[in-house]
């Protein structure tokens, strides 16, 4: 079986610095999204995780390669280079761009600086010499430029490629003699075109492009990753406003030049750039509005008053509450010309920025989240154009009433918004709120700029994903019985029943759960139905509370969204999904579900329901923590939602031993049949 490569992994640990992980970040989702999701990978998790089946590109942003070094020498590096050999991509700027190199010099004889040394990677088979440019001082501005750079256009073939332009540089290096290299897969992409302070060799190379076995790295000494934009022309050093500005000048060529080098090394590029969205209102309600004021009586003792207006302050977030009549009558003032914005409402802007003039870095956190609540009546469609409320409480109430259960909490009330930061961030980490919120509270979004997902994966969030979060309140008195453990195998079960049980003929949706939480398809464009493609994930936080657990349960499901990998409408279904009916759906279910396990715990009835769906029946894997025998797949434990495992021996024979596995110590690389320890 195979998967599609659809991370685009930012190396954000030892070495990296935070400014040049969020410029990567910045510019790579902006051209890459929604094909390829862009987010960090720590040095622990190249070393322990499965990622390199699902990574189309590794990135190592600026910073010190002595942290890389330190943190991947060895085992990390080994599976980096196996990854690019068998097919991967490297990127590397400036430090990643050094640590690229078979060999790095760094201020020599410099002797508070100098760094000197072989790289184990050595994708560019030479030496990167720096810095190019005199006067970097590590942690300041001090030492940049906008330097002119030419451009190869017999490298790079694709895209709107300009001749030259300049390029951020702070410390970076050259690639000494890089035209020498051509016979062995080097390609000068860019050059320096001003005197450099070391010596170059042949050529001036600024930029490198290398073949790697079927894989390839594009390494830089400079940085065409950073926008104008995002640097603050009013720092305090002499000259680095005039820097700024000569880049704003040339930002639609750093553009080009950024999106030509992407297309050599094979990504799929957005035609326009993705916006740096910003956050929406968000929109209280309920099915029945009465539901709507117990909760916000429920909320009344953190509510604070502000010049008037009520604000909830809590640990991560700030909430401004705001009533639709206020919301509507102050869109209309805003709308009018020459009316004047309060102070509360210009920092909003502020913050949030203008997309078309303030399309930056923002930090989401710093963001006051604005919270309409609908006492009265359910949102109106003009409101949330992206989600209809109606819609979906009256699919809600239709589920219900063909549910023999009795439980009917999940989803009676919502929060909505259209874009959001996470919802599960919303929920779990605001714990003032989490604490007076009921079971079956849930919070969704058309899209998220900061999703999460279990452990170090994160799940894509674009529009047409089907996003959502819900609170359960598991009382500690059930965990002899009914172990909190076990929500995360319920809401994969809820998910694949609520999409085969969303109405007539849907049952033949080719949906299967791999363990422990995760949602797969059959690939639609592979005939033989033998691929499967990841288009679900869940991630379940609990923490205990007095008597309680308080667990938030976060699920993500490609909908009608084709990319990153597919959607449920891709695999012809009777008539296409909605978003707002396949929620009340895989609620309903899950409200069913959790009634039940409360009651039996996850007895029979759950074993069988789960095997029915999951991947793993009989499946062979090796397990690497037990020494890297090979083992049979025979279920999960009723009591702790561990996946048991009957060693095998020779000619696959069972030698008697049953290994157990716990989810949040071991990762399953599905599509190669091995279990890793987490350490």
């Amino acid at each position: 079986m195979a998967t599609k490569r659809m991370n685009i992994l930012v190396y954000s640990g030892n070495g990296s610095t935070v400014e040049s992980v969020r410029h990567c970040l910045y510019s790579l989702r902006r051209l890459l999204s929604p094909t390829y999701a862009v987010i960090t990978v720590s040095g622990d998790a190249i070393i322990k995780e499965p990622w390199t089946a699902s990574c189309a590109c590794l990135v190592f942003p600026g910073g010190a390669d002595l942290g890389y070094c330190r943190t991947l020498n060895g085992d990390g590096n080994r599976r980096i280079s196996q990854y690019v050999e068998r097919g991967g991509l490297y990127l590397g700027f400036c430090a990643g761009g050094y640590y690229g190199s078979k060999q790095c010099e760094f201020e020599v004889g410099n002797k508070e600086m100098e760094v000197v040394g072989n790289r184990e990677l050595a994708f560019f088979p030479g030496t990167c010499r720096g810095c190019a440019f005199s006067g970097f001082v590590y942690h300041s501005e001090a030492g940049t430029r906008a330097t002119r750079l030419r451009v190869s256009k017999t490298a790079l073939t694709k895209g709107s490629v300009p001749d030259g332009f300049r390029s951020y540089y702070n410390g970076g290096g050259v690639f000494v003699d890089a035209p020498k290299f051509k016979d062995k897969g080097v390609e000068v992409v860019a050059s320096f075109t001003e005197e450099l302070d070391v010596d170059p060799g042949e050529g001036s190379a600024s930029v490198v492009y290398c073949k790697v076995g079927d894989g390839a790295a594009l390494l830089t000494s400079t940085h065409p990753e950073f926008s104008a934009v995002n640097l603050d022309p009013d720092i305090d050093i002499p000259g680095f406003d005039k820097v700024v500005n000569a880049l704003k000048e040339d930002e639609q060529q750093r553009t080009d030049f950024l999106k030509a080098c992407l297309l050599k090394l094979g990504l799929h590029v957005s035609q326009e750039q993705t916006a740096v969205p910003s956050l929406s209102r968000l929109h209280l309600s309920s099915a029945v509005t009465t539901d709507t004021v117990k909760l916000v009586e429920a909320l009344r003792d953190i509510i604070t008053m502000q010049e008037g207006e009520e604000y909830i302050r809590d640990e991560n977030d700030v909430f401004h509450l705001e009533k639709p009549s206020t919301w509507s009558l102050s869109s209309i003032a805003n709308a009018l010309p020459g009316t004047v914005k309060n102070d509360r409402e210009q920092e909003q802007e502020q913050e949030q920025g203008d997309v078309e003039d303030q399309d930056k870095i923002i930090d989401y956190d710093k963001v006051v989240k604005r919270l309409v609540i609908h006492d009265k009546d359910q949102p109106e469609s003009k409101d949330t154009p992206y989600f209809n409320h109606q819609a979906f409480f009256s699919n809600l109430k239709h589920y219900e009433s063909q549910s023999r259960g009795s439980d009917r909490t999940f989803g009676k009330n919502l929060l909505y918004g259209e874009v959001v930061t996470s919802t599960n961030t919303m929920l779990e980490k605001n714990t003032q709120i989490l604490r007076r919120l009921p079971t079956g509270f849930t919070a969704t979004a058309t899209v998220q700029v900061a999703g999460r997902g279990r452990g170090t994966n994160v799940w894509v969030s674009p529009a047409g994903s089907l996003m959502f979060s819900t609170v359960i309140r598991h009382p500690m008195s059930l965990m002899p019985q009914a172990p909190v453990v076990f929500l995360q195998y319920l809401a994969a079960l809820a998910i694949v029943e609520g999409i085969k049980t969303y109405d007539r003929g849907y049952e033949r949706i080719p949906v299967r759960l791999k363990w422990p939480n995760d949602i797969f398809a059959a690939d639609p464009s592979d005939h033989s139905g033998q691929t499967f493609v990841k288009i679900g994930g869940i991630l379940v936080n609990s923490h205990y509370s007095t008597s309680e657990y308080l667990s938030v349960v976060g699920i993500g499901l490609n909908t009608t969204n084709a990319s990153p990998t597919t959607s449920l409408n891709a695999l012809f279904p009777p008539a296409p999904f909605t978003l707002e009916k396949l929620l009340a759906r895989i609620l309903t279910c899950f409200s069913a579900l959790y009634a039940r396990f409360v009651r039996t715990g996850f007895d029979k009835y759950f074993e069988d329901l789960y095997y029915k769906h999951w991947l793993h029946s009989e499946q062979i894997v090796t397990l690497e923590a037990e020494g890297g025998v090979r083992a049979r797949i025979k279920g999960i434990t009723t009591d702790w939602g561990l996946l048991r495992a009957e060693e095998l021996g020779w000619e696959d024979r069972a030698t008697g031993k049953v290994v157990t596995l716990q989810s949040d110590s071991n990762s399953f690389d599905f599509f190669k049949g091995l279990i890793k320890r987490k350490e």
